[in-house]
């Protein structure tokens, strides 16, 4: 399978030179990234954006962001995301636990928080939006303000990328 488009012939040096680098750090061809250099300002955007995801952020650490960023690749349905957000799953969770987070057993393996998270990453990724007044609650009874925009916003990251990667056809990597 391949993506709808091809990458440009040429990639603006600047560019080209932020792709290496990426795909260095990633040990991967990242072609969505290679195909938003048909528009500069797309690939600048979504480069600032994913330089700045967290990966912990005090009581939020590296586990706890896997968790949603994994959550929401298997809620949205993109291989591609699965794969590159699932990478070294096995050093954070076991099996059972990718399995939970996947939908295909239950969050009771994890904490409190960490079920609330997965839960919450799944309802952001859900058409339509929709939070009820009973999760909102324990949300902001367990999250810091904080916390609750830096999990948004990592729910929010993956499902953009998502949304782009399955748009222009990529394959999973």
């Amino acid at each position: 399978m391949t993506a709808f488009i091809a990458p440009p012939p040429r990639i603006p040096l600047l560019l080209r030179w932020a792709l290496r680098i990426a795909q260095r750090r990633t040990r991967t061809e990242l072609l969505p990234a290679q195909l938003l250099t048909w528009y500069p300002k797309a690939a600048v955007g979504s480069g600032v954006l994913e330089s700045l995801i967290a990966h912990h952020d005090g009581a939020l650490d590296e586990r706890m962001l896997k968790l949603v960023r994994m959550a929401v690749s298997f809620a949205v349905s993109c291989p591609f995301c699965v794969g590159m957000n699932s990478e070294g799953w096995e050093k954070l969770m076991s099996e059972p636990e990718r399995l939970a987070v996947q939908g295909l057993a239950s969050l009771d393996r994890f904490s409190d928080r960490e079920a609330l998270a997965i839960e919450y990453a799944r309802l952001i990724s859900a058409t339509p939006l929709e939070f009820p007044a009973d999760f909102a609650q324990r949300l902001t009874a367990t999250f810091t303000e904080r916390e609750i925009v830096v999990l948004a916003t990592t729910a929010a990251q993956v499902n953009y990328w998502a949304r782009v990667i399955q748009a222009l056809g990529c394959p999973p990597e």
